[in-house]
């Protein structure tokens, strides 16, 4: 008896990493594409073995847009633009433009070919937010080939490292993984594949520095957000973060990740909110169930 209870305890303690690393992660076999008009490189529709549909956004990538639907999409294909220092490709922005959404097109090509075989989805369905029509969920696909198909999109320079991450089920930190996705942009950018091909790597630092300077000044312009809308800590996009007071996409990424929030205080754990800017936002949150 007591060597059976010895066993136990030394699985348990063998493997408390790796569980605390996939809390909350189910992984859904035999996942089939689900083409829609609107998916992209990073999100897009799929289908489970028994048929259940669901929205996937991929974690820690962030591909070009290929649609503009609205003032947000245009500036965050603006900002995108401005990373892969492409803003003057073609001579112009709007030829700069064009040639970006082409390039967000390829990276749907791409994924749509990924997917073609039977994939894995790994999800803990986190809301993603999105188009109102579709929930999407944050996750992690592996493909046929055994392949994480997010590190495919940055190793091939369809996609840059960026956006939400979580700790995967086979154990890695969140830090861990995003570390992993950006040495592997790094590879990219030696090789000047997919869209760091089209980089103008003399233009790249000041397309970045006033791109910074422009969210600053958005923030600034934007103020506060009424209080009488305030913001859920818990489910509210991205987008909806930013309009906080000293919150850029950056800081809006990371409370994601962190989520979910027992208490507003709770910020505090993310990294670079202090108690000043805690409560700066302070007033314009609630916290839901």
């Amino acid at each position: 008896m007591f060597r059976q209870y010895s066993i136990v305890l030394l699985l348990v303690l063998f493997w408390t990493p790796a569980v605390f690393g996939q809390r909350g992660l189910k992984q859904y076999d035999n996942c089939r594409f689900v083409e829609t008009d609107w998916c992209d490189g990073d999100s897009f529709r799929i289908a489970t073995n028994n048929g259940q549909q669901m929205t996937i956004r991929l974690y820690g990538v962030d591909c070009l847009e290929s649609r503009v639907a609205d003032t947000t999409d245009a500036r965050r294909l603006r900002a995108q633009r401005r990373y892969f220092g492409i803003s003057n490709f073609g001579g112009n922005p709007e030829s700069s433009i064009e040639a970006a959404k082409k390039m967000g097109g390829e990276a749907r090509t791409f994924v749509m070919a990924e997917l073609e075989r039977p994939f894995t989805v790994i999800t803990a369905k986190a809301d993603a937010r999105g188009d109102a029509r579709y929930k999407r969920y944050y996750g992690f696909v592996i493909t046929a080939d055994g392949n994480d198909l997010a590190e495919r999109l940055v190793r091939l320079g369809h996609a840059r490292a960026f956006g939400v991450g979580r700790s995967t089920i086979d154990g890695r930190s969140r830090d861990e993984y995003r570390d992993s996705l950006e040495d592997v942009e790094l590879q990219a950018i030696k090789r000047g594949v997919g869209v760091w091909a089209a980089t103008d790597w003399e233009s790249l630092p000041n397309e970045r520095r006033q791109d910074r300077a422009e969210e600053a000044e958005l923030a600034m312009a934007l103020g506060k957000a009424p209080l009488n809308e305030k913001i859920s800590l818990n489910s509210a996009a991205r987008d909806e973060l930013m309009r906080l007071p000293g919150i850029g996409e950056t800081f809006a990424n990371r409370i994601i990740e962190g989520r979910p929030y027992k208490t507003i205080d709770g910020l505090l754990k993310v990294s670079g909110v202090g108690s000043k800017k805690l409560e700066r936002v302070r007033p314009l949150l609630k916290l839901d169930d």
